[in-house]
């Protein structure tokens, strides 16, 4: 993270190649990396989301860790950015594997009590590609 830009953790439907990653991109963010949450999560699919979306949590016992994105964002446009997102999700501060702390996608613990539990893929990505495989071969 440089002096001008901010970090963002991105684990759902804003990620490379997902249905909402040009809100990301219009703003000019920069894709940095990949990464991995520290195994303090649990990912769950949120119910009557369109497009669907995950929500990541955090607990205090029985997480994992979590693939994600990290892009960059100048100020501004990350205010614009954060300022959009609905609830039941929000912005907070995501550990990493590695240590570092970035701003990303969290979500209020009552919405998960209808969610699915897709901890178990190890992200968004491999749990819709796990959804596309399925269809493929039924």
């Amino acid at each position: 993270m440089g002096p001008e830009t901010i970090d963002i953790a991105i684990v759902g439907a804003h990620l490379s190649g997902m249905p909402l990653n040009h809100e990301l991109t219009a703003l000019r963010a920069r894709f940095l990396r990949a990464e991995l949450t520290a195994p303090a999560y649990r990912l769950f699919e949120l119910p009557d989301t369109t497009p669907s979306k995950p929500g990541l949590l955090r607990v205090s016992s029985g997480g994992g860790s979590i693939s994600l994105e990290l892009w960059t964002l100048e100020p501004a446009a990350f205010g614009r950015f954060v300022a959009r997102v609905p609830s039941p999700l929000s912005i907070g501060t995501v550990l990493l594997a590695g240590g570092g702390q970035p701003k990303g996608f969290l979500v209020e613990a009552a919405a998960v009590e209808r969610a699915r539990d897709i901890t178990a893929f190890g992200g968004w990505r491999q749990f819709r590609e796990g959804l596309q495989s399925a269809t493929q071969f039924s």
